[in-house]
């Protein structure tokens, strides 16, 4: 089943077009990368799926819900972003974690945040938030970090920021993960073990979107590939086949340079 629909999406920046035509499914479980050079679009449709952007063009359907659709747009379309956004973890290239927080701090804020909007908050504030609590500390065991938990991001590694950064983004369990380049602020000593972490998830059945230039990494991992160029799609296919029997003169060029 299609856990996530992407139909037609457009998106220009004044006279510049970023993204045409783009579509795609998403399969409950799998892990899709998208691979395409630097100002292909890899990004900016991230962002729009997350709702940082805003298409011209297309829709959005997540679990048989139309979260946006530009050619029919409801009243009050552009409000409640935040529970749109709900559907969608979004993991940063810079981590950007709270300075001022520890790393369960940050991995519970926004839960934290959400539950004193919920019905009977008060009559069981010191229940949820011990659950929130535990929860918190189960993702960063998850992540290796069972010893960092109290640690703030200035004494943590690049790769540790990472992987309270993913541990933040699963906290609120979202229907599909997003990573948007999330080793290229690293070391390369650090970058194997959040591509471990990744890993991991992927043997659990994570639905995920994975902006990556690791390419070996895409070809295990992922279940399908979508090469972009020019804001198109060019190539898009099981994982395997994509990079290592491309189909389109432009994909197999792209790949020559890794």
């Amino acid at each position: 089943m299609a856990v996530l629909e992407v139909k037609h999406i457009g998106k220009h920046f004044d006279s510049t077009r970023v993204l045409d035509d783009v579509s795609f499914d998403l399969e409950e479980g799998s892990a899709l990368a998208i691979i395409g050079s630097s100002g292909s679009g890899k990004t900016t449709l991230l962002r729009c799926l997350n709702f940082l952007e805003t298409p011209d063009h297309g829709s959005i359907t997540v679990r048989g819900e139309t979260l946006f659709d530009a050619d029919h747009p409801v009243a009050g379309q552009e409000k409640d972003l935040r529970t749109k956004r709900l559907h969608f973890g979004m993991v940063f290239q810079a981590f950007h974690l709270f300075p001022q927080y520890t790393a369960l701090e940050n991995v519970t804020l926004a839960e934290k945040l959400l539950a004193q909007e919920k019905p009977g908050f008060k009559q069981k504030k010191k229940e949820i938030l011990e659950g929130i609590e535990a929860h918190g500390r189960s993702l960063l065991d998850q992540m290796g970090l069972s010893e960092r938990m109290d640690h703030y991001p200035h004494q943590l590694s690049g790769g540790q920021q990472q992987r309270v950064a993913i541990a933040r983004a699963l906290a609120l369990k979202p229907d599909i993960l997003c990573f948007d380049e999330p080793t290229s602020a690293l070391d390369p000593e650090l970058t194997g073990e959040v591509l471990k972490v990744i890993r991991g998830l992927a043997e659990q059945n994570t639905t995920m979107i994975i902006v990556t230039h690791e390419m070996s990494f895409a070809r295990d991992v992922a279940d399908q590939i979508i090469f972009m160029d020019e804001g198109v799609i060019v190539e898009q296919g099981d994982a395997k086949q994509v990079i290592d029997h491309p189909r389109e003169e432009r994909t197999r060029q792209f790949l020559t340079k890794y």
